[in-house]
């Protein structure tokens, strides 16, 4: 795998005879229409096919693997035109494998609201060891409210991807509810009905584990709130479902702010398998324009984390958005667009501008003038920013990746996770 930078003048023709690789290829791994042109400072990943087969008559995808030895989820991951789909026609080129060494092993997750439309869906799962719908709430009285989450553990558990169930205080309004979380975690009657009614919903809907957000957690309650998740472990462990519970971005043990002192990283990573941290949104809808998840600012959340909890019970939070914010900011004010890789290389395209790269930040970025005459700075992840993240996984020795969240298009990002790694698969945990 290489990471091209566009230079002016650079076209997928051009890109097709500098590194030998079909065009059609380039646009399925980057997501690009061949029709538009590309953008300078555009990041593109280019992988070079090493087997490759020609389905004849009678092929199928399954006989396919068993040829080669391969499983179908690398066939999809390999090919981005089947959409995660087991459908081939005679004649059509599938690559059975790339010029890359094996990677070490990692473990993925991504968060998708029952909404998201198959297509995403499906083309995305193959590279998924998890994958959480979002999200199970509950009622001052311990009953679950229950999402429309039966598509998805479905579509999962057809494609070889767990399916974790997703614990959380989100309300109706879109808030974390710090009150009932004090409810729920000072009251032991009420702790037995929701790990009960927590229990119960795993068996029956065929997860595999439970992730536990609960944000905005009181400070007072941040050894309540440990206890509560040792005994989800204590009841759900020897039931074979693991508990992982998302952690704040600290730096510190005593870091003041409402999102942080709730969240005990030492009691935490003690109670539970595993914690996902929540590495992103420095840059947010609300702040200054800046890097979602600046290099060096989730490396010293790593970092801290390290002193508390063992790397072998950490996922790295990894975002799959950007924000477009109208100039000039002003604080309580302006409010950002939450946008898509793809949309923000269209933005780019649309209004004449080079993208730029932070490389303190490992973030590309750019600005463009709008049709009414105002600025706006966009900052959002691409191949380059992915790949320096994914990084630091085998660096530090963590677990995997989780995404937040799986509803955006970002497909350079699944080809650069798996051109770095080997994802495993549900039938290896």
């Amino acid at each position: 795998m290489e990471i091209h930078i566009v230079a002016p003048g650079d076209t997928l023709f051009s890109l097709e005879r500098e590194y030998g690789v079909a065009m059609s290829l380039i646009a399925l791994d980057n997501g690009l229409d061949p029709a538009e042109a590309l953008v300078p400072g555009q990041a593109l990943v280019i992988r070079f096919p090493r087997i490759t087969h020609t389905v004849q008559s009678g092929d199928t995808l399954s006989s396919i693997a068993r040829q080669y030895g391969v499983s179908l989820r690398v066939l999809y991951r390999n090919n981005p035109a089947l959409g995660g789909r087991d459908l081939v026609w005679p004649g059509q080129t599938l690559v059975i494998s790339y010029e890359q060494r094996p990677g070490p092993p990692i473990q993925t997750n991504a968060y998708a609201y029952p909404s998201i439309g198959d297509d995403l869906l499906f083309s995305t799962l193959p590279f998924l060891t998890y994958l959480t719908p979002f999200t199970y709430g509950f009622t001052p009285t311990g009953d679950l409210v229950v999402p429309n989450d039966g598509r998805l553990i479905a579509a999962a558990l057809s494609i070889g991807t767990a399916p974790l169930m997703h614990l959380s205080t989100l309300t109706e309004d879109g808030g974390f509810s710090n009150e009932l979380a004090h409810l729920v975690l000072n009251n032991s009657s009420l702790r037995a009905t929701l790990i009960g009614n927590i229990t119960a919903a795993l068996r029956s809907k065929g997860y595999r584990g439970l992730d536990v957000d609960f944000e905005y957690v009181y400070a007072e309650d941040a050894q309540a709130y440990a206890n509560f998740l040792g005994e989800l472990t204590r009841t759900l462990n020897p039931l074979g479902y693991p508990v992982i519970a998302a952690l704040a971005p600290k730096t510190s043990a005593d870091q003041p702010g409402d999102l942080y002192e709730g969240h005990n990283f030492a009691a935490i990573g003690a109670a539970v398998n595993q914690v996902l941290l929540m590495t992103y949104e420095w840059g947010y809808i609300y702040g200054p324009p800046m890097a979602v998840a600046p290099l060096p600012n989730v490396r010293q959340v790593v970092e801290y984390a390290l002193t508390e909890i063992p790397a072998g019970k950490i996922w790295l939070g990894v975002p799959n958005y950007g924000y477009d914010w109208p100039l000039p900011f002003v604080q309580g004010e302006t409010k950002a667009t939450s946008i898509s890789s793809q949309q923000a290389v269209a933005l780019a395209r649309r209004y004449g501008v080079s993208i730029q790269y932070d490389a303190r930040a490992q973030s590309p970025w750019f600005r463009y003038r709008d049709e009414g005459g105002r600025e706006h700075e966009v900052w959002f992840e691409d191949a380059r920013s992915i790949r320096a993240k994914l990084a630091l996984i085998p660096e530090y020795g963590l677990v995997g990746a989780g995404y937040w969240n799986l509803m955006r298009e970002f497909p350079q990002n699944w080809v650069v996770l798996d051109s770095l790694y080997r994802i495993e698969s549900a039938a290896e945990l």
